[in-house]
């Protein structure tokens, strides 16, 4: 037999024994306990979800400008913590206009408020293939309701995941665990770079269906929320609103002044400007903000 075919052999037997061992430590893993955190992130590698010690959300009522965002997802959290149903959510838009921040902050708003306790997991991009082993897990705890949530989705030319979610999401012989909903956040509104959905209609066989096939994954979301870049007023609301919560020893025309130096520095306004610009602050006068 040639050396290369036989190398080509050990090669996979490695990643089978390898395989093999990740299943048998999964079978080891004790669960976890849930008591450690109402956070957590889901490790692929080590089948098992490391818990989050804080996860720096901030009150909903310091995300100004964002009332109709922060209303129609706050609504949907907690009739899904209430055990009622609720849709799969894409926030998608501007950079830094707080699209994280308010699912960190709606999912902290509802644990106040809900008698069920509601479980934020975290998942990566990278690794919504093993979602599978992910819902295995959390369909097992029918007595808690657990948000997952993928930061920053988006997909590339090279990519083919994005199938594998729209079964995920909807459309799968099995269905999604009815105590896990799934809160996603894109620069993109369709998830895929619009390069990407051209390219597939030129050199598609039958391009309207190439083209829906893809556009169709953000369709399985049933909320779709848009954040827009803001204008110079709404930047300074945002910094005046998080000073003055607080409280922050800084008259409004020194603090619209700094502002506004601190934006030029950065070549950018946005919701993420303002927070850093108050982080910057809040050091300087030695004021503590609790979670960070």
């Amino acid at each position: 037999m040639p050396e290369e075919t036989v190398n080509k052999a050990l090669m996979l037997l490695e990643r089978v024994a390898r395989a093999l061992e990740r299943q048998t430590n999964a079978l080891r893993t004790e669960p976890p306990d849930w008591r450690a955190s109402n956070a957590w992130i889901w490790q692929p590698g080590r089948q098992r979800l490391k818990p989050v010690r804080t996860t720096g959300a901030l009150p909903l009522d310091m995300l100004v400008g964002l009332e109709t965002q922060s209303g129609i997802l706050l609504q949907n959290t907690r009739q899904f913590a209430e055990g009622y149903t609720a849709n799969n959510a894409l926030l998608w838009g501007a950079r830094g206009m707080g699209k994280s921040s308010l699912i960190k902050a709606a999912h902290a708003r509802v644990v106040k408020e809900s008698r069920i306790p509601l479980v934020l997991v975290e998942i990566f991009r990278e690794d919504l293939a093993t979602l599978p082993d992910l819902l295995d897990l959390l369909r097992e705890e029918d007595d808690k309701r657990f948000l997952l949530f993928c930061d920053d989705l988006s997909f590339d030319e090279q990519e083919n995941s994005y199938k594998f979610l729209k079964v995920v999401l909807e459309g799968g012989i099995e269905a999604r665990p009815a105590n896990v909903l799934f809160y996603a956040t894109s620069n993109r509104r369709h998830l895929m770079p619009r390069q990407m959905i051209e390219n597939e209609r030129a050199t598609a066989i039958q391009p309207g269906e190439s083209t829906e096939e893809k556009v169709s994954l953000s369709d399985r979301f049933g909320i779709w929320l848009g954040f827009y870049p803001c204008t110079q007023d709404e930047y300074l609301t945002m910094v005046e609103n998080y000073a003055s919560s607080l409280n922050i020893p800084l008259k409004d025309d020194r603090l619209r002044e700094q502002a506004l130096e601190w934006a030029a520095t950065r070549g950018d306004r946005s919701g993420r400007v303002a927070w850093q610009f108050i982080q910057h602050l809040a050091g300087r006068y030695e004021i503590r903000i609790d979670g960070l």
